[in-house]
């Protein structure tokens, strides 16, 4: 697949990585919104306040002010703040650095154990800041998956991210993940994806039964 992709889509560019916990508020910010409003979000919480700890101090309504346009403010300012305060009540400190210096699993285990912060969120930090071996899967990459596999019933985003990050080599992890990402949002779209045009198609369940070259599969959700 890794390489199906890399041939519609060349080699990805490794993004610059940001602090774990810029990386984890980021991604609760993207929960539920696309990524321009949860950027704005985040760029806004930066602006308003020097540092996390002054975050973490804030007023709840300042911090549901800066993140009103990533939507469900009152639920993710809430969530943000609980996260601060339990860092800096084990830490001392508004900061996730020490994650860097832990090993893997209890990396995850100190992520995944703040309340809001599902499998996804913690692979987000994993994979994007520590740099260690995890798969998040987003919307993109579940439909890409259930199509391709033909999945349905009892999968599930954590089901299918449990079962790549067993699977899928530790190299790959990064490039094909973002990867998926892109060709969920260019090709395998929710609404009329081009099967015509996507280099999956050979391995694909969903394509195969809608789509050849040139024709556009049924509006199916997933």
């Amino acid at each position: 697949m890794e390489a199906l992709l890399r041939q519609q889509w060349g080699t990805p560019k490794r993004k610059p990585s940001r602090p774990p916990l810029d990386e984890l508020i980021l991604t609760i910010l993207s929960q539920n919104t696309n990524d321009l409003n949860s950027g704005r979000a985040f760029l806004s919480l930066r602006q308003r306040f020097p540092n996390w700890d002054a975050a973490r101090r804030a007023p709840r309504r300042e911090i549901e002010e800066a993140i009103r346009e990533g939507g469900l403010s009152r639920i993710k300012a809430q969530r943000i703040q609980a996260i601060l305060e339990e860092i800096f009540r084990q830490r001392k400190e508004a900061s996730l650095d020490f994650l860097k210096n832990e090993p893997d699993g209890e990396a995850w285990a100190y992520l995944a154990g703040f309340q809001g912060v599902g499998p996804k969120t913690a692979a987000c930090v994993m994979l994007f800041s520590l740099g260690r071996p995890a798969f998040p899967v987003d919307t993109h990459i579940f439909r890409i998956l259930s199509r391709v596999a033909g999945v349905r019933g009892n999968a599930s985003p954590a089901k299918i991210q449990e079962e790549l990050q067993r699977k899928v080599p530790p190299e790959l992890m990064y490039p094909l993940h973002l990867h998926l990402v892109q060709h969920g949002r260019q090709i395998c779209r929710p609404q009329n994806p081009l099967c015509g045009e996507c280099g999956l198609l050979p391995l694909c369940a969903y394509g195969k039964r809608y789509g050849s070259a040139g024709s556009r599969a049924p509006e199916a959700r997933v």
